[in-house]
This record gives structure tokens, C-alpha cells and sequence, in this order.
């Protein structure tokens, strides 16, 4: 499983507080050794100031008789820093405790003109916010460092040396307290500043593929990711462009998403092509099983790899739990694909191609009658699916009936054309052999 594991590809482009759960979560699925795993993630919490996690670890790891005094003292240290950033901030505090018309607090240059008039303020004091903004995140405490974040995006202009900051360290806090319509929101307003700042093309770049890994937390997990996922990373030149350039392993997470999404069915012509544009520089279960079906129209290829996309899924934290979505929807499209070259299957044949009992897959097929996503017949005496055919609308017999007449009517003018030609020439040759 290791061969697929895209862990490491993605914890380069991620904030090291979003590599956690990731870490977390290869530690429950055995990978990888767990004492490797383990003191990985103790040297990733020492730039941090998590200390109650750090004594976690360590207890893991059988470390907790051998506490060092560093990290004693370190705490001490931590929260003499919180404390001092908190009392430089108090003052910014009260004054928007005081502040009477709210409406103020919704545009940053009259929210600031508001608070040097009224209160004397030192619009300093919003560089110690980001830092006891900062100094929170790194302690874990996200639920707070959030709100101080929010005063940030107010008073800062976009211009601000710190505003791009905020925007990630935002963004990035409310992944990790799971409120995944604020993390949209955020994503949003990330990917504006992005595309309309003036970047250099390597910085923009750059950018742009962080943000393509941060964005499939979110899309994974908000009530529309399926669609935003599609739109853009595969409809937006700018970010496709990017995956192709940087992190071509995003295949993957695009590929599952149009799988899943039967709305989106629209998006396999555009998904394959890029999916073979890249095939000499990524591919993977997920991908391979797209182009053995699209592509190849390999049953048995598509089979094998269906039963090897499971396994992948169930070791992604991405997609982990997309898991029965991606079986249901990639067995439709098996299906759907067999039954456009054959108008009778056995049931057997069908289950086999499926990875499915005989039983299960006849019970299934019932299901899909059932629901009218099948225009089928069961005849259970000889184990056999009869596919049916939809009947045609006047409208399209009308049309189908006039290209048929079209075309049969431009072959009888070429015909024609072809004889008068072909007797013309033979005059011509009568007459000078005549001469």
C-alpha cells in the first residue's frame, strides 16, 4: 500500500498543524512503522507550541519517565508569551467592546478611522493581534486564534504585509475546527487575492498549489465539494495547469470526485483526456481504472483495478469516506459501459465483471430496475439481463428520418456526378481518337 500513498506528496503543501490528522490517520492503518511514524510527528511538535500533544507522543513512545527540563520550562515560557500578547491587545478588545454602531465593523477603513477618532487608537496594535493570532494557532488553540483572525481581515487593508498571512492562517483554522462553510468562504477569498495579486509567475504558482491541496480538504467534506472540486481543477486553465505542472497526484482526488458525482458524467470526455496527457508522469488505481474502461474498454483491466481502488480509498485520509460512493457509482459505470456493447448478459458474466456475488449482483440489477435507472429485463430461468431500447420521441423519429434522407440523398448526387463525369471523359476520349 505504501506504493500509493500520497501522505508525503501532500504534507509538502500543507500547514504543518493540517499534516496531523494526516499522521494520525496513517498510524491507525499500520503503513508504515509506528515508532518511525511517531517520532516523525514529535519532531514536527517541537516547532510548535503544543505542549499537551508533545506529552502524548512521548507517552506513545514510551517517553514519559525521561521528560526533559526544556520542555517544563517551555511552558512556562508559552504561557508568559500568551500572557503578555494578551494584555498588548486588551485595549483594541475594549475599544470594539465599546464601539456603538456595529455597522463599522464591516468596512475596514471606517472601522480604523473609528477607533483613532473615538479611542485614541494606535493602529500598531493590529500587528500584536496577528501575533496573538499566530502565537494561538500555534498552540492549538484554534477557536480563539479564529476570532482574533476576524479582527485581522477587518482592520487590515489587502495591502497589509501581514493580510496574505491571515488569509491562510484563516483558512487553515477552520479546517482543522471543522466548520466547513467558513472554510469555503475563506477558500474563496484566498483564491481572489491569489489570481488578482501581482505575483511573480513562480510565487503564483506556488500559491495556486498550496491552495489546490488545502481546497480538497474542504471540498471532500462541504455539501457541495463534489461540484466546486470539478469546476476548478478542471474547468479553471489556471489550476489545472498547475496540477499538470506541480502535483499531478491531485489526479487522483478529481478523478474520484467526477466518479462519484453522476451529475457530473459530462466531465469524463475532459477528465480522460488530461488523465492520459499525464500517464507517463502519475497514474494510479483510481486513474488506471478510467482509462481501462474509457479507453481501452478493458472489462476485466477496469475489474482487477475497482478491486485495487478500494484499497487505496480505505488508506486516503482525502477520501476515506467516499468509499462506498466510488464502489456504487464505478460499478454503474462498468455496467452502463458493458451494456452499450452487449443487448443480453448473464447474470454470472455480469457479477464476475462487477466483483460481486451472482446473488448479490441479480439483486442489485433489481435495484436499478426498481428505481427506473434501467431499462432492463431480469429472465430468471436462464440467469440473463435483456437490455431494452428506449423508444423514440416523433420529434426524433422526424429527425432521424430527414439525416437518413440526407444522407442517402448526397450519395445519389455524388453518384450522379461520378457517371457524368466518367461518360463526359468517354466522349472526350471517342472524339480525339476520332480526330
Amino acid at each position: 500500500m505504501a506504493e500509493f500513498d500520497l501522505t508525503a506528496r501532500n504534507c509538502q503543501y500543507l500547514d504543518r498543524h493540517l499534516t496531523f490528522p494526516l499522521l494520525e490517520f496513517l498510524l491507525s492503518k499500520d503503513i508504515y512503522d509506528r515508532n518511525i511514524l511517531l517520532k516523525y510527528i514529535l519532531d514536527i511538535l517541537s516547532k510548535t507550541n503544543m505542549i499537551d500533544y508533545t506529552l502524548d507522543i512521548r507517552k506513545r513512545l514510551n517517553l514519559e519517565d525521561q521528560l526533559p527540563d526544556e520542555l517544563s520550562q517551555k511552558r512556562i515560557t508559552v504561557l508568559a508569551k500568551l500572557k503578555e500578547l494578551q494584555n498588548e491587545v486588551n485595549p483594541l478588545m475594549k475599544c470594539m467592546d465599546e464601539l456603538k454602531n456595529r455597522d463599522t465593523m464591516k468596512d475596514s477603513k471606517q472601522l480604523m478611522n473609528v477607533l483613532q477618532q473615538e479611542f485614541n487608537f494606535d493602529a500598531d496594535i493590529i500587528d500584536s493581534v496577528y501575533k496573538l493570532a499566530k502565537y494561538l494557532y500555534e498552540c492549538g488553540n484554534y477557536l480563539d486564534s479564529i476570532s482574533y483572525l476576524y479582527i485581522c481581515l477587518m482592520a487590515m487593508q489587502p495591502t497589509d504585509k501581514n493580510y496574505l498571512n491571515v488569509l491562510w492562517g484563516k483558512l487553515a483554522a477552520e479546517i482543522l475546527t471543522l466548520n466547513w462553510g467558513t472554510a469555503l468562504d475563506d477558500l474563496n477569498r484566498l483564491r481572489d487575492y491569489i489570481d488578482n495579486h501581482n505575483f511573480t509567475n513562480i510565487q503564483v504558482l506556488q500559491q495556486r498549489t498550496w491552495l489546490i491541496h488545502w481546497s480538497v480538504l474542504v471540498f471532500f467534506n462541504h455539501a457541495k465539494g463534489r461540484d466546486l472540486i470539478i469546476e476548478m481543477f478542471l474547468y479553471k486553465p489556471l489550476y489545472l495547469n498547475a496540477i499538470q505542472t506541480m502535483c499531478p497526484h491531485i489526479l487522483r482526488y478529481l478523478a474520484t470526485a467526477v466518479i462519484i458525482n453522476r451529475s457530473r458524467r459530462n466531465a469524463l470526455k475532459d477528465l480522460i483526456k488530461v488523465i492520459q496527457q499525464e500517464s507517463y508522469t502519475y497514474k494510479d488505481p483510481i486513474t488506471e481504472f478510467l482509462e481501462h474502461l474509457y479507453v481501452n474498454f478493458d472489462f476485466e483491466g477496469a475489474r482487477m483495478k475497482l478491486h485495487e481502488c478500494q484499497t487505496v480509498i480505505l488508506n486516503d485520509f482525502f477520501i476515506i469516506g467516499c468509499l462506498n460512493e466510488f464502489v456504487e457509482n464505478a460499478r454503474l459505470m462498468i455496467f452502463e459501459t458493458f451494456c452499450r456493447i452487449h443487448q443480453c448478459i448473464t447474470i454470472g458474466m455480469l457479477a464476475d465483471k462487477l466483483n460481486m456475488k451472482t446473488d448479490e449482483a441479480e439483486c442489485w440489477i433489481v435495484n436499478l430496475i426498481r428505481n427506473a435507472r434501467l431499462d432492463a429485463k431480469i429472465d430468471s430461468k436462464l440467469g440473463h439481463v435483456v437490455m431494452g431500447t428506449q423508444p423514440l420521441s416523433p420529434y426524433q423519429q422526424l429527425v432521424e428520418k430527414i439525416d437518413s434522407l440526407s444522407v442517402r440523398s448526397e450519395a445519389l448526387t455524388v453518384l450522379v456526378e461520378r457517371k457524368n463525369k466518367a461518360k463526359n471523359q468517354d466522349g472526350s476520349d471517342n472524339n480525339w481518337k476520332y480526330y
